[in-house]
């Protein structure tokens, strides 16, 4: 028989993002906070591996027992704020969520006035593979916006745009119907940077009065009711990545709001 390779270990925070417990980011906070304690010692860097052995505890508690990658659609209103902690003490998404759920953290994020589709997870590997620019997912939103909106500079829209220094990727724009000073636009776009909707709008002339998020990739917010959670099945998630065993670990992308 061929001895098993021995369990090299991984690092902590990434330990800790697998767990469902904090993205590595806030891991890393946590750290240099003096939260996170390894076999009774204080840990004060990150650059630490963890083995499945090892005592590693948040708080003085153990980390919980990692459960098996999770995904739910979540309709977000507008009034809070996509962290798990606000220095401004404003409501929070997960101040919200049903108490049956385990502890989750978001795919990607939805800013305080935005609202609809937001991917919820209970593992960080997955949340990463599901950020992944290299996958080409669109994001489809329903925007409000105050203004006359000119056709010609939404569909320019197509070969991108820099607004303030910043480069956005093609982006699809189509009036849906005027009302007086409003109108509502469809836009579609691959990136989803910082805010990118609000800041191109703007540069447009238009102020967004109202911004939701109907699609992500292939997951849809559909009738899906206003702060309402719903769990995707396993093996949507897993034919949606294009395989069925857990998210493959790769470099996580940035996140950002719209």
């Amino acid at each position: 028989m061929v001895p098993s390779e021995p369990d090299k270990g991984e690092r902590v925070a990434k330990a800790m993002a697998r767990a469902g417990l904090c993205s590595r980011r806030e891991a890393e906070r946590w750290i240099a906070e003096g939260r996170v304690s390894l076999d009774g010692a204080v840990l004060t860097s990150p650059a630490v591996l963890v083995t499945g052995a090892s005592d590693l505890r948040i708080d003085g508690k153990p980390i919980p027992t990692r459960e098996p990658p999770r995904l739910w659609r979540y309709h977000k209103p507008d009034g809070l704020v996509t962290t798990h902690r606000d220095e401004k003490g404003r409501p929070t998404v997960f101040e919200r969520l049903p108490p049956e759920l385990p502890r989750v953290i978001s795919v990607g994020r939805l800013d305080l006035t935005s609202e609809g589709l937001l991917l919820l997870t209970n593992d960080g590997a997955l949340a990463r593979e599901l950020e992944l620019p290299a996958r080409g997912w669109v994001r489809r939103y329903k925007v409000r916006v105050h203004g006359v909106p000119d056709p010609e500079r939404l569909a320019a829209l197509e070969r991108g745009v820099r607004v303030g220094g910043i480069a956005y990727g093609p982006i699809r724009a189509a009036l849906e119907r005027q009302q007086g000073s409003n109108a509502w636009l469809t836009v579609s776009l691959g990136e989803g940077k910082n805010r990118e909707v609000r800041r191109v709008m703007e540069h447009l002339g238009l102020t967004v009065t109202r911004l939701i998020r109907l699609a992500y990739g292939p997951f849809q917010l559909g009738h899906l009711p206003r702060g309402e959670v719903d769990e995707v099945p396993r093996r949507v998630v897993a034919e949606q990545l294009g395989h069925t065993g857990h998210a493959h670990h790769r470099r996580p992308a940035p996140r950002a709001t719209a």
